[in-house]
């Protein structure tokens, strides 16, 4: 009896313990799961701030880049391309990119109404992150476009890539549109972000023609040099720590540590290549190490790497941004050549430089990390480069095509360059009346 008693006794506290414990379990795995879903939005929204900084980056390099007299308009621009970015991308942008629809295009979610996160996030820091991506895609354009396009004619410019050009990219390669569906890889934004600005810079940079006294009649290019290049490399510095938002954050989770810290060592290898190799470069070309040009090959390194940062080996990322620091300077140069006048070098950096990051998945990606096919030097024949260099080529045509279309019918309407008298005196006083330098001005006073 005294045994049966005690068996009974040690069975009902283990039923009692089972009702017991069991609502303390799953309420620490309720919590764990909001616990890591906290974390992952911590992280994307540091991310997302990071890349928001990168504004005051573009800022910087491109006001250095320029001269004194249009520094104010230059940063009025870069200001207000956040701005518009912002709005369009809210009312409109998110539905085109990341709603459903078809291929081509999303058609649900207007004002976010009923739209859906694309990760295990709260949509608002889904969106706010993409966002920020949305804003740099469109400030690239101001560079190339520097010192004689009206403010006015930009302003609408903005508006229109933020809420529409960008957006339908980003649903043909991050929005589950006809690109992702054959397998094209873009883990950060190589071609999404910066093809899409550098080929927009390029066009409007050729529609806009070049500055008075940039190329002479003999076809010989005159240097017109920027006013601050320690305003240039504060801007580049910025732009380089905000690309560790950029490219790890895209990782919209911080359950992968291994991914997130080879997508930043990449990152940060890629640049101190791109630096060297195009200071290494034009100091061959030109006898002198330009400290302008091994900024511009930085940047270039971090366009590179910001589509194959997850897919490839720390090796890899070093040739890749050797690659595109070699590439920018060849590309200001050809440009040169052309009577292209890019003022910054946006085409060369982002556009030139978001085409070679996009096909070197095709070259050096791997499919054991996470690469739909294996690149081609690890036996993968041409397949994933194929679908890179289809996706970047319909890519740089559509935004060729839309882009020329809307800087046409500005030209058309309300005009896209400012008058000769006014290119002359600068877009500071011309466009703002203001000087971003006041003080310097002589008064005659009787």
């Amino acid at each position: 009896m005294g045994k049966l008693s005690k068996i009974v006794g040690i069975t009902l506290a283990m039923v009692l313990s089972i009702f017991l414990i069991s609502p303390l379990v799953f309420a620490a795995d309720t919590s764990m799961a909001e616990v890591v879903r906290g974390l992952d939005t911590v992280w994307v929204l540091i991310a997302a701030f990071l890349v928001f900084f990168m504004q005051a980056g573009f800022g910087m390099v491109e006001a250095g880049f320029i001269r004194a007299k249009n520094t104010c308009n230059i940063l009025t621009k870069n200001f207000l391309d956040f701005c518009m970015a912002s709005i369009g991308f809210f009312v409109f942008g998110y539905a085109i990119m990341f709603g459903t629809g078809n291929g081509f295009i999303g058609m649900h979610g207007w004002c976010l109404s009923g739209a859906q996160s694309g990760a295990n996030i709260p949509l608002a820091a889904f969106w706010l992150f993409q966002a920020a991506f949305c804003g740099a895609a469109a400030t690239i354009v101001a560079g190339g476009m520097a010192e004689r396009m009206k403010f006015q004619a930009y302003l609408v410019y903005s508006f229109v890539i933020s809420a529409f050009i960008y957006p339908i990219v980003g649903h043909w390669i991050w929005g589950g549109g006809w690109l992702s569906s054959l397998g094209f890889s873009d883990f950060a934004g190589s071609t999404v972000v910066h093809a899409v600005g550098g080929f927009a810079a390029l066009i409007g940079t050729i529609i806009l023609k070049p500055r008075e006294g940039k190329y002479n009649k003999d076809g010989s290019a005159n240097a017109i040099s920027g006013h601050s290049i320690p305003l240039a490399s504060l801007g580049v510095f910025i732009l380089w720590f905000g690309w560790f938002g950029f490219n790890p954050g895209s990782t919209l989770s911080v359950g992968n540590g291994d991914l997130i810290a080879r997508v930043a060592l990449n990152t940060n290898l890629a640049a101190a290549a791109g630096g060297i190799c195009a200071m290494m470069i034009v100091w061959k070309m030109f006898g002198k190490p330009d400290l302008s040009m091994a900024m511009n090959g930085a940047l270039a390194g971090l366009v590179a790497i910001t589509a194959p940062c997850a897919f490839v080996d720390s090796w890899a990322a070093i040739v890749i941004g050797a690659v595109g620091g070699i590439l920018v300077v060849l590309a200001v140069v050809l440009l040169d050549k052309l009577h292209v006048d890019d003022p910054v070098g946006a085409f060369p950096v982002h556009g030139v430089n978001g085409v070679w990051g996009t096909l070197s998945i095709g070259i050096f990606g791997k499919q054991a990390l996470g690469l739909a096919h294996e690149g081609l030097i690890y036996g993968g024949g041409l397949t994933q480069l194929g679908i890179q260099l289809l996706g970047v080529a319909s890519v740089a045509v559509f935004i060729l095509i839309t882009m020329g279309t809307v800087f046409k019918v500005l030209n058309a309407t309300i005009g896209l360059r400012v008058s000769r008298e006014e290119e002359l005196r600068g877009l500071d006083i011309g466009e703002h009346g203001m000087e971003s330098y006041a003080g310097f001005q002589i008064f005659v006073t009787e």
